[in-house]
């Protein structure tokens, strides 16, 4: 019998554990709504970069600052044409097979350095639905939109400027939401 209460116990416990489980998902507010994005753990680095800038409100005085059709949405800090130069802006890139530039796919920006170092200021959404397959490799993706790619078709088909820049600028909110595992059944996450 003793064994039996252990044993419900345990069981009970391991179960109220599960439930309490929270996950970390980006949220993008625009004017015009909300994108959620899962945040991969597979790139563990750029992951909780994502997650310390949001914290800090880090983008919450910027913009999607470029715009193209049929290929990305990106934000964060601007090009400059000096590069990314901030070693506490830069990440070591964390490239995986399995995270390519597909439709939806959220990445991190980078200048033409050699090795191939993330500005952690800056980010993108692949907005081309055939994928943007020739950046696998060279850009980190490390997340994908699990909500709200109806927007950033809409974003990507505003006025814009010759670099792309939309004449109205487009702000956003960026924030971390802990959303548990049945909240998460209703965008198609998989769960490890």
């Amino acid at each position: 019998m003793k064994y039996i209460f252990v044993i419900s116990s345990l069981f009970l416990f391991l179960t109220s554990c599960s439930a309490d489980k929270r996950y970390e998902v980006g949220q993008i507010l625009i004017p015009k709504g909300e994108i959620l994005v899962w945040l991969n753990e597979e790139t563990p680095n750029h992951k909780a970069s994502f997650i310390e800038l949001a914290n800090r409100g880090y983008w919450d005085s910027l913009t999607f600052n470029r715009v193209i059709p049929d290929f990305v949405a990106q934000a964060g800090c601007p090009d400059t044409p000096e590069g990314f130069n901030d070693p506490e802006y830069l990440l070591e890139p964390e490239f995986n097979e399995k995270l390519t530039h597909a439709y939806g796919a959220f990445g991190a920006g980078r200048d033409g350095n050699p090795d191939k170092l993330s500005a952690r200021c800056q980010f993108y959404i692949v907005q081309n639905k055939e994928g943007e397959h020739r950046l696998d490799g060279d850009y980190t993706v490390y997340g994908k939109v699990i909500k709200g790619m109806d927007l950033v078709d809409t974003m990507v088909s505003v006025p814009r400027d010759s670099l792309n820049e939309p004449l109205t600028p487009i702000t956003m909110d960026v924030n971390i939401l802990l959303m548990t595992p049945e909240d998460l059944q209703a965008y198609d996450v998989e769960l490890n």
